[in-house]
């Protein structure tokens, strides 16, 4: 039988409830320092390190403060059971929720380092943070004496249920994984879809993806409609892209003036604006004689697709007022009508009434 409930029992219980608090607070303060001196280093593993003990170490305290004061109170052995178990549970869960953190925090910047933009794929974020918890809390009934083995066998029996009803929400989960495991799009890429859409893939999570249109709106994208779709990758397999532009002069033009002076622009636009390629080399090539214009492509070297927009706008500007300055003419497209001897045009004047023109009848009053 347990003894009464004294000042004394009070008094202990009380103490070694602020010892556990003041030790979290020292603790916390002590690890906040740790973690100043650990994110001046090169190596990141102190700093994951040290993450995790700033969480789980200062609650871990509390429920050790907790536990004693517990112990010090004349506690039935069921009551005494119960706050151990609960403490137990408490600290378990903290630890999984800081794990979880702490490792998607790590599959983050995985992501980050191999897409090489400041982006992330929340999709495996989101399901190694899934995992982790759901880990954990088996692990906590497992602790708490409870069987998980009829857990487990609901969980496999409804699992089929499950994937009916969800069939396509999974069937976007794969695709996104599939996505990103092929590699065949990453964060952070420019694509253009068969329907239209274009933009920079700003995420792929565990539904949809996010495009980022070059005007800022987003477009939306279920993950199994982009893996069905037919894609062009402008990112893939390198940023690097080769941009055309039409140009024409006219016949009497000297073609090696007009091809050196159009490689002295081209090399000017490449060095001087920003996103083009400075050692893209120039090249100009001939291909049509027109109507009224010999056509050539000249071929610009951009750093990426969404530069090719200002970097044509630049280079024809600059074209322009370079063949002005050098008389080198882009005419106009023009036609030569010739009529055959006794052929005869009528062109009715504008305010000669129907009746009078040529050719129709005139009506009689």
């Amino acid at each position: 039988m347990n003894r009464d409930l004294t000042a004394h029992d009070i008094i202990v219980a009380g103490i070694a409830l602020a010892a556990g608090l003041a030790l979290a607070l020292v603790l916390r303060v002590i690890l906040r320092w740790l973690g100043e001196r650990a994110a001046r280093t090169a190596w990141e593993g102190d700093d994951i390190i040290v993450d995790l003990l700033r969480t789980i170490v200062p609650w871990a305290a509390v429920a050790g403060g907790v536990a004693s004061a517990a112990a010090a109170l004349p506690l039935t052995s069921q009551v005494g059971h119960t706050v151990s178990q609960t403490l137990t549970a408490f600290v378990m869960v903290t630890a999984s929720f800081t794990v979880a953190r702490v490792v998607s925090g790590l599959v983050r910047s995985v992501a980050q380092s191999r897409s090489g933009v400041a982006a992330s794929a929340t999709i495996f974020v989101n399901i190694t943070r899934v995992t982790i918890l759901a880990m954990g809390f088996l692990v906590i009934l497992q602790t708490l004496g409870i069987s998980i083995a009829p857990l487990l066998t609901a969980l496999g029996v409804g699992g089929l249920a499950i994937a009916l009803a969800l069939k396509d929400t999974l069937a976007n989960l794969f695709a996104g994984v599939h996505i990103l495991v092929s590699k065949t799009v990453q964060p952070g890429d420019y694509i253009r879809l068969s329907s239209g859409e274009e933009g920079y893939v700003r995420d792929i999570n565990w539904r949809i993806t996010v495009v980022e249109q070059l005007n800022n709106n987003l477009v939306i994208i279920p993950n199994a409609k982009l893996a069905g779709t037919n894609m062009t990758n402008f990112s893939r397999p390198e940023q690097k892209l080769s941009v055309t532009v039409q140009v024409g002069v006219s016949y009497d033009s000297d073609l090696d003036h007009v091809e050196r002076v159009t490689n002295e622009v081209v090399e000017r636009v490449m060095k001087d604006i920003s996103g083009a390629v400075p050692d893209h080399e120039p090249a100009v090539r001939f291909h049509t004689f027109g109507d009224s214009r010999i056509g050539f492509t000249v071929i610009l070297g951009v750093g990426e697709y969404s530069d090719k927009y200002r970097i044509k706008h630049e280079f024809i500007k600059r074209l322009h007022e370079r063949y002005r300055r050098e008389g080198i003419r882009i005419p106009a497209p023009e036609r030569t009508v010739s009529l055959l001897p006794g052929d005869e045009a009528v062109i009715p004047h504008p305010r000669t009434p129907l009746e009078s023109r040529p050719g129709h009848p005139v009506s009689g009053g």
